[in-house]
């Protein structure tokens, strides 16, 4: 059995209380998404009082995705309004996207208490705003809210809201745990009740609140669901959502199930890591299959039973998802990993060499102090290329200062002085910017240009700080994580320090010291994601077709048996 896996991090990952993606942010885990092999990814709602989304989706239209579907989010029409008069079925069309994803009441409640609209009214939305969107998509899924809930008050009209999608032939019917409270037990009955009467396929999205949104999402899959709706690390609204990490790590090592994303399963610990990073938000170490502490053993007869026989006190080896198995107790933690990357810069290095040991106890020790390589291979890597002596600094740092001024008329200035040698030549430049950071950059990057002429296609794409360690305030140390990019992909480097000033000096000089260093063909590249530069043209926004003549006759739709229907929900309460 194939299942597709459905990512909505950038839509109900966006909504967890610590996150708020910028449109950069949306692009760029987007790219990553898709390079690990999702098969949809969820790229928000757009509407008029939503213009990030509704940017996004025109940006992403030039970004030349390997192979995910981009799918805008949106709910069914209005009651009483036709679906070529709804705005929000019209800035779905609007936005270009070839999935549309709509929304609609499953639970009898919901209709007659929240939207406060009648039972039969609510099945035509259902079926005329799948119906009206499908003339306009190449997929239309629909996501029944609540339907585990409105099964349980009510199943003959919960699975009449699915049948009503059906006639509007929507490609896939995705079952939700909105409140996430059902057990797994109940969801695997009412998926096989489900499977009995609807032919269309069919999905899941569950939510976390009870803490069953990775084993509900499996056994809806084991009960025949064959696409799961899910975000990255489980963030989301409330307790959160599905964790498609571990689901997906689930899916391929315990279930067996095939999805395409499987051949990339290696990097799933990077994806993580990557994606906790642009968020701003510290990866969790006891994540399963990719957390830190996943593979660490502590106590002395598992550390003893683990390198006698791995699979003892392992249930999968560590480095099938990108991970590592940590000795606590010994000098042995992440080693292997490193090792492997150590051979691929210098192919033939002995582990046992002890330039090897040196530098696996300078990374321990960064790391120690804050520096997260995980999610910034372009610093490891200037990192081992330096101790292993194998680069020549392009330029030498000689001085920086940053002032900080505030004009009579209460404006504040920055103003950044860099000074540099580049062979026997010295590079004095003064650059002013919006705050501090932005001035050095400016200046660095003014004193660089003249003699690498490439500064001028690199951007700065990302730049966030997070505040490290238990001490207090002003006093604490800082990471300062960047993302740089050019037409050819983007490169993420980290500074670390008490000073964010400091900070972001290091991670500047080794962003451009980078791709200086590519560029001369000295380091291999560690771009990601080279194939991201816009297409020729934008892709064009279909005309609207003219309306279905059937959607001009909601009023004449009549659902059989509904008084039956209504009868039963009145009997229940």
């Amino acid at each position: 059995m194939k299942v597709f896996l459905y990512d909505t991090t950038l839509r109900d990952g966006n909504q967890d209380r610590k996150i708020s993606l910028s449109l950069a942010d949306k692009l760029q885990i987007a790219r990553i998404l898709d390079h690990f092999g999702f098969d949809y990814i969820e790229g928000g709602w757009p509407n008029p009082s939503n213009p990030t989304d509704e940017e996004f989706f025109q940006k992403i239209k030039e970004v030349k995705l390997k192979h995910a579907k981009i799918a805008a989010f949106g709910s069914t029409r209005r009651p009483k309004v036709l679906p070529e008069k709804d705005p929000l079925l019209q800035a779905l069309v609007k936005s270009g996207a070839p999935v549309k994803t709509i929304f609609g009441k499953s639970w009898d409640l919901h209709v007659t208490d929240v939207i406060r609209t009648t039972l039969e009214e609510n099945l035509d939305m259902i079926e005329s705003s799948v119906d009206y969107l499908k003339d306009h998509s190449e997929e239309v899924i629909y996501d029944a809210e609540h339907f585990f809930d409105g099964y349980k008050a009510n199943p003959e009209y919960a699975l009449e809201t699915l049948k009503a999608a059906e006639r509007g032939r929507a490609d896939f019917i995705v079952l939700c745990d909105t409140n996430g409270g059902t057990m797994p037990w109940e969801l695997e009955k009412i998926v096989k009740d489900v499977k009995k009467v609807v032919s269309t396929p069919i999905g899941i999205h569950v939510h976390n609140d009870a803490g069953l949104g990775v084993c509900n999402s499996l056994f809806a899959v084991k009960s025949g669901a064959t696409m799961v709706q899910g975000v990255v690390n489980g963030y989301g609204e409330r307790c959160g959502n599905a964790n498609l990490t571990t689901i997906a790590a689930d899916l391929h090592f315990k279930m067996g199930a095939k999805f395409f994303a499987a051949k990339k399963i290696a990097r799933l610990r990077q994806l993580s890591s990557n994606v906790d990073q642009i968020v701003n938000l510290p990866s969790d170490v006891h994540a399963p299959y990719v957390g830190d502490a996943a593979f660490a053993h502590k106590g002395g007869a598992h550390i003893d039973g683990v390198m006698k026989v791995s699979r003892s006190f392992e249930h999968i080896d560590p480095h099938e998802v990108g991970n590592d198995r940590v000795f606590v107790t010994s000098d042995q933690a992440g080693g292997s990993l490193v090792v492997e990357k150590l051979k691929a810069i210098k192919p033939g290095i002995d582990k046992k060499d002890p330039v090897v040991g040196k530098l696996l106890t300078l990374i321990k020790e960064r790391e120690n102090a804050g520096w997260h390589f995980d999610s910034a291979e372009a610093s490891f890597k200037l990192l081992v290329y330096r101790h292993l002596g194998m680069v020549q600094e392009p330029f030498k740092v000689l001085g920086y200062r940053v002032i900080e001024d505030k004009t009579p008329q209460g404006v504040s200035v920055s103003q950044a002085t860099v000074k540099l040698q580049i062979g026997d030549k010295i590079s004095h430049q003064v650059s002013e910017g919006d705050g501090p950071v932005n001035a050095l950059d400016a200046a660095l990057r003014k004193a660089l240009l003249p003699f690498f002429p490439n500064m001028a296609k690199v951007k700065l794409d990302d730049y966030k700080v997070r505040v490290l360690g238990s001490k207090v305030a002003s006093d604490a140390t800082v990471r300062v994580w960047t993302t740089f990019g050019d037409e050819r992909g983007y490169w993420n480097v980290v500074g670390v320090s008490s000073n964010i000033i400091e900070a972001s000096w290091m991670a500047f000089v080794d962003g451009l010291t980078y791709k200086i260093l590519v560029d001369e063909k000295v380091i291999e590249s560690a771009y990601k994601h080279i194939d991201v530069k816009p297409v020729a043209t934008k892709a064009a926004v279909k005309e609207e077709e003219p309306a279905p003549e059937k959607a001009k006759k909601l009023s004449a739709r009549k659902v059989r048996n509904l008084a039956d229907i209504t009868r039963s929900a009145k009997k229940r309460k």
